[in-house]
């Protein structure tokens, strides 16, 4: 059994089987984020189910007793997760956090999300803190598409738009996916399914991040918020025809909930416990880097 296959039977976010029978928490303890989707809405509240909200920024020295609390409650969580609601790489709160779980809870698959702008940079850290499985939100490997899917990019304390942001953040995503998995993280895909933007090109996406060292990919349809309020989300039909041209390439994850940066419980089963482990009190302003 190889080492995808393994994961496949504990990691609900990689496989029909434990999606239904294993569960996951989520910490949220990325604050920041160093790039603006223009798809994407952060913010805290108890009530919405998407990326990007929680009900709390967790710090990384609380995140062992949150998990422990997790584990008393579901015993069948099998993977840590961070997934926000900033990106997980913009700041080091997640690679500690992962050290500190790792240390804790040995037998927990870590699993990490981002956008991939400093995946290269941190790739080492990030297989030194103990990383398993990691996603990568990669909309499009076309410039002149990308630049209409994000505002900017931050680096290093510089804001950068257009096609130059677009270039920058493809080839960061790029060469970090191939520098991970070379360091033996399992990479995820997820790509949101834009309909009129990238939807003719997610056979080209999967079939580059493959080439890259990616196992898995999940299309997620868009949620018209922010800066894309006004478009519409993708239609059933355009959702299956984009997991058929991926599927050419990589193994697609159908099963994809939409779940919140602060998420615990088993995915498939569709109950959230996540309320059970924070105070009730949310916080009121998301601070945007």
């Amino acid at each position: 059994m190889d080492k995808f296959q393994e994961l496949e039977l504990r990691h609900p976010c990689f496989s029909k089987k434990a999606h239904f029978n294993k569960g996951r928490i989520h910490l949220p303890v990325s604050p920041l984020c160093n790039i603006q989707c223009k798809f994407c809405k952060r913010g805290f509240n108890k009530f919405e189910e998407r990326p990007g909200v929680t009900r709390k920024i967790l710090k990384p020295e609380e995140s062992v007793e949150i998990v422990r609390k997790a584990l008393e409650l579901c015993p069948e969580i099998s993977v840590v997760g961070i997934a926000g609601p900033g990106d997980t790489l913009a700041t080091d709160d997640a690679i500690n956090t992962f050290a500190a779980i790792g240390k804790e809870f040995p037998e927990l698959i870590s699993c990490l999300s981002t956008n991939g702008l400093e995946l290269y940079n941190k790739a080492e850290a990030i297989a030194k803190a103990g990383v398993k499985t990691l996603t990568v939100t990669v909309n499009s490997v076309n410039p002149k598409t990308q630049k209409d899917i994000i505002s900017y990019i931050n680096v290093d304390g510089k804001k950068i738009i257009g096609e130059e942001a677009a270039r920058i953040l493809i080839d960061a995503q790029l060469r970090g996916i191939k520098k991970i998995s070379e360091l033996g993280v399992v990479v995820k895909i997820n790509t949101v399914l834009i309909p009129g933007l990238n939807d003719g090109e997610i056979e080209e996406i999967a079939k580059t991040t493959a080439e890259k060292g990616a196992s898995i990919i999940n299309i997620i349809p868009l949620i018209p918020q922010n800066e894309f309020s006004d478009h519409r989300r993708p239609t059933c039909e355009e959702i299956e025809k984009a997991r058929s041209d991926a599927e050419k390439y990589l193994k697609v994850f159908k099963h994809c909930k939409h779940c919140r940066a602060d998420a615990c419980g088993i995915p498939g089963k569709g109950v959230d416990i996540s309320k059970l482990l924070y105070d009730i009190q949310v916080e009121e302003t998301f601070s945007h880097g």
